[in-house]
C-alpha cells in the first residue's frame, strides 16, 4: 500500500458523503425538481462500472466506496423518478 493510501479513503469518504447528504437533504424537503435525471442516470451507471472494476481487481476500498454511492446515487435517483411520475 503506498504512502498516500489515505488520501483515497479521504477521498472516498468526500464523494460518498455527498450523497448522504442529497439523499439526506432529499427526504427532508421532498424536492428533485432541480435534480437532473440523465445526468442521474449516467452517474448511477458510470458508480456501477467503478463498483464492478473494484470486485475484478479487488480493491477493497473501491468496492466499499462505490458499492455505497451505488445506493445513495440510486436512492436520489428513484427518488427523481419517483416525484416526476406523480407530477
Amino acid at each position: 500500500m503506498s504512502d498516500f493510501a489515505w488520501l483515497g479513503g479521504v477521498a472516498a469518504c468526500c464523494t460518498t458523503g455527498s450523497f448522504a447528504l442529497q439523499v439526506i437533504h432529499i427526504l427532508k424537503n421532498r424536492d428533485t425538481k432541480a435534480i437532473s435525471l440523465s445526468m442521474y442516470l449516467v452517474f448511477v451507471f458510470g458508480v456501477l462500472c467503478w463498483l464492478l472494476y473494484g470486485l475484478t481487481s479487488g480493491d477493497m476500498p473501491l468496492m466499499i466506496a462505490n458499492g455505497i454511492t451505488l445506493l445513495l446515487a440510486a436512492t436520489v435517483l428513484t427518488m427523481k423518478v419517483m416525484n416526476e411520475r406523480a407530477k
